[in-house]
């Protein structure tokens, strides 16, 4: 949510904003917000002077009524009698023009990046940077869920049989380099200073609210039948969740937190769910990493997060590049993001394996995260990024370590976890 100054200030600057993100739709809304704003501070005013006449008449009752000027203190009483009436009526019609406007502005985008690259959807995205040499062997790679299968590691039959559609069962040292990934995620990123933590996996509405547009809420989340709870779709929605109406000491920012959880989607839209694989699932487990840190941080800290997890995935000997999300691919809480995707040498293309955002206050504002200062409270700026999503990494190692023979080479970093094996060979 921005913050509605803009719009009092510089109208014209927010509604091309909305002309960039290609929601033209929205524009009218702006002039909504503010003829609706200018209402909500005439209110206020005539609020606010009508309770300073109040207070003013109510000690010149007690100044009466100490004179023993009973009947001049009982007419003024009742005055202030009305006056009260006509108080409570103003600060009704405060309250409902307050919410009518807020949400109303949980609509608008928040103000992007001037660098961002102007475009309708991902397919106008932009490549800024390759890592790693992309490599086509001269075998054959199957497709990953053949690969998971020839040993025994992947069951999607019992899994539709259980669950339906968009499910999976992942056993043997497939299940188990799943997990190792996950650990050596985490450990990564404890290495990097990031406090690590397990989140609730179940958030009420108002922080889901708080944490994305409604649009991507009714895309995503599943929600708990008869109760105020969603079941998360990464960790980042109850990591910024756990600083909701918090104040902040100075001194104890940045905060950088990186989370595991399990997290569940419904995945509505075009892409639609995968048959065979496990690349657009329902449910897969991810490592998370968040900060909360001053405005004036936040551009180095996007710039070391998404950098983090190019390092995690080379060492894991798996090309990537950067792709810079153009205009019209921005969430709408979202100042700047960009997507780092692994190579893929079945397919001879890269493909998404994270995605690093700086939201700048646009969440803060939404569930009032703040810091305090000399010059009052202000609030802080959040970002969110990927360490490594469970299934699609697995993709990811198994196309790119797959050996002729059919066995998969398990990268040196990961071999701790996997009791030191250092392949996994094809069953017989």
């Amino acid at each position: 949510m921005i913050d509605i100054k803009l719009i009092r200030e510089q109208k014209e600057m927010v509604k091309e904003n909305i002309k960039k993100k290609f929601q033209d739709e929205k524009l009218a809304l702006v002039d909504e917000i503010y003829d609706l704003d200018c209402k909500y501070r005439e209110t206020k005013q005539k609020m606010d002077e009508k309770r300073a006449e109040k207070n003013r008449l109510s000690e010149q009752i007690g100044l009466l009524m100490r004179d023993k000027k009973i009947d001049e203190a009982n007419k003024i009483k009742l005055d202030v009698t009305k006056m009260s009436d006509e108080i409570d009526a103003l600060t009704k019609e405060e309250e409902n023009l307050s919410n009518i406007i807020k949400t109303k502005m949980m609509v608008i985008p928040n103000i992007i990046a001037d660098d961002v690259p102007i475009g309708k959807d991902d397919t106008e995205n932009v490549e800024l940077k390759r890592f790693g040499e992309a490599k086509v062997p001269s075998y054959e790679i199957p497709y990953h869920a053949d690969i998971l299968n020839s040993f025994n590691g992947l069951d999607k039959d019992a899994s539709s049989r259980t669950s339906g559609n968009g499910f999976y069962y992942l056993m043997g040292d497939i299940a188990r380099l799943s997990s190792a990934m996950l650990s050596y995620a985490r450990d990564f990123m404890i290495d990097k200073g990031f406090t690590y933590c397990i989140p609730p996996f179940m958030i009420r509405s108002d922080v889901v609210t708080g944490v994305m547009s409604f649009k991507e809420m009714d895309a995503m989340m599943y929600k708990i039948e008869g109760e105020d709870l969603y079941l998360i779709g990464t960790s980042e929605h109850s990591m910024i969740g756990k600083f909701k109406d918090q104040i902040i000491n100075k001194e104890s920012l940045p905060i950088t937190m990186t989370s595991y959880s399990p997290c569940f989607r419904k995945e509505v839209g075009a892409h639609g769910i995968e048959e065979r694989g496990i690349y657009r699932v329902h449910q897969f487990e991810k490592q998370e990493m968040i900060v909360i840190c001053e405005p004036e941080e936040s551009d180095m800290w996007y710039e070391k997060m998404w950098q983090y997890t190019v390092e995690l995935f080379r060492s894991l000997d798996i090309p990537v590049r950067q792709l810079e999300c153009c205009s019209g691919d921005l969430a709408d809480l979202k100042y700047k993001s960009c997507d780092i995707e692994a190579w893929s040498p079945r397919q001879q293309k890269y493909f998404e394996v994270g995605s690093c955002s700086n939201l700048t206050d646009a969440q803060a504002r939404r569930l009032g995260i703040r810091a305090k200062s000399s010059k009052g409270n202000y609030y802080l700026h959040t970002l969110n990024n990927t360490v490594l999503a469970s299934t699609r990494a697995l993709i990811a190692l198994v196309e790119n370590n797959y050996q002729e023979d059919g066995s998969v080479l398990i990268p040196k970093v990961l071999q701790p976890y996997m009791g030191g094996k250092e392949k996994i060979e094809k069953i017989k």
